[in-house]
């Protein structure tokens, strides 16, 4: 059976990010924004931001363009636990997600922060 791990090699820099940075973090940054038993289900906010990741890591400046991106990467999905058969969702997502001030907290402070202690051995 074929899987994204078969088609994504393990020296690709997501595999090495993702060994790397744990971002389940996001996940207690955002908690206050989110409502568990009000409206339809939310996507994945750890899954938002690594789309915005990846658009900044590799120069995609267009929601448009990286959701093309995505659909046609294999390592892409792989990154963003999308199965091969998940719709990626609609460009107008990440944009909205974008300007909003948790992704403004989430890049600025805590991710900044992750990377510095995991340079430094403490993450």
């Amino acid at each position: 059976m074929m899987t994204l791990s078969f088609l994504v090699p393990p020296d690709h820099l997501l595999c090495k990010i993702d060994v790397v940075i744990d971002f389940d973090f996001i996940h207690d940054c955002v908690a206050h924004l989110y409502c568990a038993d009000n409206g339809r289900p939310a996507l994945d906010p750890v899954m938002l931001f690594k789309m915005l990741f990846i658009g900044h890591l590799f120069g995609i400046r267009s929601e448009r363009q990286l959701m093309r991106e995505i659909k046609v990467n294999a390592s892409y999905c792989w990154f963003l636990y999308l199965r091969l058969t998940e719709r990626v969702p609609y460009a107008s997502t990440t944009s909205q997600n974008r300007g909003t001030v948790s992704t403004t907290a989430i890049s600025v402070r805590s991710f900044s922060t992750r990377l510095s202690n995991r340079g430094s051995g403490q993450a």
